[in-house]
């Protein structure tokens, strides 16, 4: 299998997972390497238990050393995914791999963006807006938070009485279906319509 990805997380890794078992039944891609910048995430363990290669990362080694792009240099791989992954990617790397780096936001850009906007404070703030729908944004990265060109969007609806906690189970289940999909038309060129979205 020649193309393969590399992933970025800092938490739970429940996409990560979700990636990682679509690719392996669908033979599209196998995970080269699971980065984390959180020793103690959980993301780690689940790379573990699917014998994908990981590796912890410090501020230093992203920001100021050349260790993380010196590894993603040696992957070469066909795509950067950012699943979870809270830091902002250095202009080093997104120049390295221009149009390779793709993130998933909970929330419909380009409302509900920006530093700091991510879990819980995603779901609270579109609840307390009234908004009558939310979902997610799977986009490329550029050197700004959640502003990158759009490659995707899915929709769910927000009933009354949602809670941030009710509203994050349903945008989970958004992102673990359409992520691997949408990254799997990605690796093979496929076009992604707005078909994609009533499939």
């Amino acid at each position: 299998m020649d193309q393969h990805i590399v992933i970025f997380a800092s938490g739970n890794g429940s996409n990560a997972q979700a990636i990682a078992e679509y690719l392996q039944k669908h033979d599209v891609a196998n995970i080269s390497l699971i980065m984390s910048n959180r020793h103690d995430a959980y993301v780690l363990e689940r790379a573990k238990s699917l014998r994908i290669p990981s590796l912890y990362f410090s501020r230093t080694d992203l920001y100021n050393d050349d260790l993380v792009l010196n590894r993603l240099i040696k992957e070469n791989p066909s795509l950067i995914v950012l699943a979870g992954f809270l830091w902002l990617l250095p202009v080093n790397i997104i120049s390295k791999f221009p149009d390779r780096i793709v993130n998933i936001h909970p929330a419909l850009l380009p409302a509900f963006g920006g530093k700091g906007m991510y879990g819980s404070k995603v779901h609270e703030a579109v609840i307390a807006t009234g908004c009558e729908e939310s979902g997610i944004t799977i986009h490329y990265v550029n050197e700004r938070y959640d502003e990158g060109d759009i490659i995707f969007q899915a929709r769910c609806e927000i009933f009354d009485g949602d809670t941030p906690e009710s509203l994050a189970q349903r945008i989970h289940q958004l992102e673990h279906f359409w992520y691997p999909r949408i990254i799997e038309k990605l690796l093979t060129g496929t076009k992604i319509t707005d078909q994609d979205n009533t499939s």
